[in-house]
């Protein structure tokens, strides 16, 4: 019975979607569908990095550390968030990477949720 309610634990569940909660990759009916915004658990271990950049960025992203030292690399900048609670938002058209310098726990937010962004074989979001 779907009650319109799902209740799980971020770390289990990220592990089955690389990391993504809630988004419009969810089924519909599935409360963690959205279509807009995405949610993201991401664990990553020490030295993890995103293989490209992203550009051409077409959406809004909230990243908050929950543990370790995570490092956001922009153009021209580079932020490392190192206590928990640490954040930083970025909008359209901010092209982005990022490296763990320790291992890591991170939650990502992004909006709009939107189809296309799909995380391949050799990068990650």
């Amino acid at each position: 019975m779907n009650d319109g309610v799902y209740v799980g634990n971020a770390g289990k569940d990220a592990a089955l979607d690389r990391g993504w909660l809630l988004g419009h990759f969810k089924d519909v009916g599935d409360p963690r569908h959205s279509e807009t915004v995405e949610i993201k658990w991401g664990v990553h271990p020490r030295g993890n990095e995103r293989s490209q950049w992203v550009e051409g960025e077409e959406r809004t992203a909230l990243l908050v550390l929950i543990s370790g030292r995570f490092r956001v690399e922009l153009p021209g900048r580079s932020i490392l968030l190192e206590q928990q609670g640490d954040y930083v938002v970025w909008g359209r058209g901010v092209d982005h990477s990022w490296f763990a310098e320790e291992e890591s726990v991170v939650l990502t937010v992004r909006w709009p949720s939107m189809p296309g962004y799909a995380v391949t074989e050799k990068s990650q979001a």
